[in-house]
């Protein structure tokens, strides 16, 4: 707001300072209509056609030209029609040269001159205001055109992205799914040819496992509805206990918990009892759910009784941490100073960012796989 004002008491004094400087002053009223002219100019600010109009006099009067230059100027910036712009301009040229022919004799010659001079004068700052403000929306309009390209292209890599991710969850699921079909069969024919109670039990238990994983990956891929539901927590313990984990599960709080809460809060038990069972085996296990706001679980083992099932680390901490992350919380691990280790994790309650939403694959393999 500073520097427009400054600059419109510049324009002005500059105008005024020119018009006062001028020592010919062809009529009497010559230099009060240049003066006002002038000191009227910041109209041309909402009104470019009135600040024109009030200088016409001034230039019949011969003293007039330092305000029209700036009267035309900015009818150039604002008035977009060229017919308009030529109007002020051949209306200025006609307010200079009338006062000579009314009051003067001169030669043809000179007279074109002097129409040539003042049609100039007069349209050059129109012209000069037009290109500045052609200037201006052709920069801008190339400005919409990028940004609308840069739009297009994010839109096809999106697109490609979820393409390639959809082909993914194919082949994953293909793969993976097929194995996982053949587990559940001969499990199934297991179950109904032993004659050990104990193997059909067994048997029948790697069928659920197997058919409850083939689920899970579906849902993971986005080739089911967002709306598959997990196992209870007691039901993973109680599985757990049967595969000789000794764990002990306590809950708390019954606070509502979005979807995305609940696989986070399902998949760090599960992960967890997961890692014991292939890195401590025989250590005894405590799960800890908190169900209020925020909710918070740890599971957390002793030392191992037995040598490690498991060849090295995986990463399954690392895809554990993230799916938390996403679901609007945190996870920490930590070893115990008996030899154990601690999982822990800080949830929202609420609704999170990812509801409705496939944490890892997203809605464009969901999209694909539904079509």
């Amino acid at each position: 707001m500073v520097k427009p004002l400054y600059r419109e008491i510049l324009t002005v004094g500059i105008t005024t300072g020119v018009v006062l400087l001028a020592q010919d002053r062809p009529f009497p009223w010559s230099l009060w209509t240049a003066v006002g002219a002038s000191l009227l100019l910041p109209v041309r600010l909402r009104w470019p056609w009135l600040a024109a109009l009030l200088c016409v006099p001034a230039v019949a009067g011969g003293l007039g030209w330092a305000p029209a230059l700036a009267a035309q100027y900015r009818l150039g910036r604002k008035e977009k029609s060229i017919p308009v712009q030529l109007f002020w301009v051949v209306l200025q040229t006609v307010a200079a040269i009338a006062p000579v022919l009314l009051t003067e004799t001169i030669p043809l010659g000179s007279l074109l001159l002097a129409t040539a001079f003042a049609f100039g004068l007069a349209g050059a700052p129109t012209a000069l205001g037009a290109l500045v403000t052609t200037r201006k929306d052709l920069t801008r309009s190339l400005y919409e055109t990028r940004r609308a390209r840069a739009a297009e292209l994010e839109a096809q890599e999106t697109s490609a992205r979820a393409a390639e991710r959809a082909r993914i969850a194919r082949e994953i699921h293909d793969a993976v799914g097929h194995h996982a079909t053949l587990i559940a069969v001969e499990s199934a024919a297991l179950a109904a040819t032993a004659t050990d109670p104990a193997v059909r039990e067994t048997a029948q238990r790697l069928r659920a496992l197997a058919k409850e994983s083939l689920s899970e990956m579906r849902a993971a891929l986005g080739l089911l509805n967002s709306d598959t539901s997990y196992p209870s927590l007691q039901e993973l313990v109680d599985r757990a206990r049967v595969a000789g984990v000794s764990v002990t599960l306590s809950e708390t709080g019954e606070a509502a918990l979005s979807p995305a809460v609940s696989r986070a809060l399902f998949r760090v038990v599960q992960e967890a009892l997961t890692n014991v069972t292939k890195h401590a085996p025989g250590a005894a296990v405590t799960v800890t759910v908190d169900r209020s706001s925020p909710v918070r679980v740890s599971v957390v083992n002793g030392p191992s009784t037995l040598p490690s099932l498991a060849d090295g680390g995986g990463a399954g901490l690392h895809g554990l941490s993230e799916r938390v992350r996403l679901a609007g919380g945190a996870l920490t691990t930590s070893y115990r100073a008996d030899g154990g280790f601690t999982v822990s994790a800080v949830l929202p309650s609420g609704k999170s960012k990812v509801d409705g939403q496939d944490s890892t694959f997203g809605g464009g393999a969901r999209d694909a796989a539904n079509a």
